[in-house]
């Protein structure tokens, strides 16, 4: 008569090995919105690469940074700002070493109903609602002010402004039909039939910055994510995405 535990030993080798191995808690990532649509791709990327799971959580720069500050569980801080993240680093927040900028940002006019061929058009009675991220916490919506006030717009459009938490939250403002137009992260609106890429020259270089968070277990595979991000293999993801390198590459 076979004793029951024998027969627990006998089922438990009879599993495949690998079946036992418990996969590593997945990098938390906090990121900046504009790169919300490269999700899959860096994700991919990173595993092709070599790389462990991740997991992104997508917000605006600055509520992202809020959440560091309170010790939220992330092992990875995405910003579309570098203010954010030398403020983190000088509160010990993150590694120092890791800090690096990673990609520049450029704005993107859209509107789902009609074409939009210039900036100035907004000002007109045919946009009565423009969404915009909201210039206190998103760095998109603080260049984004930034242009219209060197333009000579702001007092126009300032009174049809719909301010979004996020870049993202902007761009869905007008692809619903709850915005005329909408000035936003041009990694969102890049495929949109008409979508307009804004010159950079009159509003303060949108520059991203990353690094690793201070105090978390997974420093390693945090650090090796960085490096990703930062090597040929992750730059033309971010470059296919709409993002352009950082200065000097």
């Amino acid at each position: 008569m076979n004793h029951p535990h024998a027969l627990n030993f006998l089922t438990l080798l009879a599993i495949p090995v690998f079946a036992l191995a418990v996969e590593p808690d997945p990098l938390l990532i906090a990121a900046a919105a504009d790169l919300a649509p490269m999700e899959v791709q860096l994700t991919k990327g990173f595993s092709a690469a070599g790389g462990a799971s991740v997991r992104f959580s997508f917000g605006a720069s600055g509520m992202l940074a809020r959440q560091v500050e309170n010790g939220a569980p992330y092992d990875v801080y995405l910003s579309a700002n570098e203010k954010f993240v030398r403020q983190l680093t000088d509160e010990g927040r993150l590694v120092q070493e890791t800090v690096a900028c990673y990609a520049n940002g450029r704005l993107g006019l859209w509107a789902s109903k009609q074409p939009v061929p210039e900036l100035q058009d907004l000002a007109k009675s045919g946009f009565r609602l423009i969404a915009i991220p909201n210039p206190e916490h998103a760095p998109y919506g603080a260049a984004a002010v930034a242009l219209l006030q060197r333009l000579g717009l702001w007092k126009q459009v300032q009174p049809k402004a719909v301010l979004a938490e996020n870049v993202r939250e902007a761009y869905e403002y007008a692809a619903t039909g709850n915005a005329d137009a909408v000035i936003t992260s041009w990694t969102l609106v890049l495929s949109k039939p008409g979508a307009r890429l804004l010159s950079d020259a009159n509003h303060p270089p949108i520059r991203q910055f990353g690094g690793v968070v201070a105090g978390t277990p997974r420093q390693v595979r945090a650090h090796a994510f960085l490096r990703f991000l930062l090597s040929p293999q992750g730059q033309a993801i971010l470059k296919a995405g709409g993002l352009y390198p950082p200065s000097g590459r």
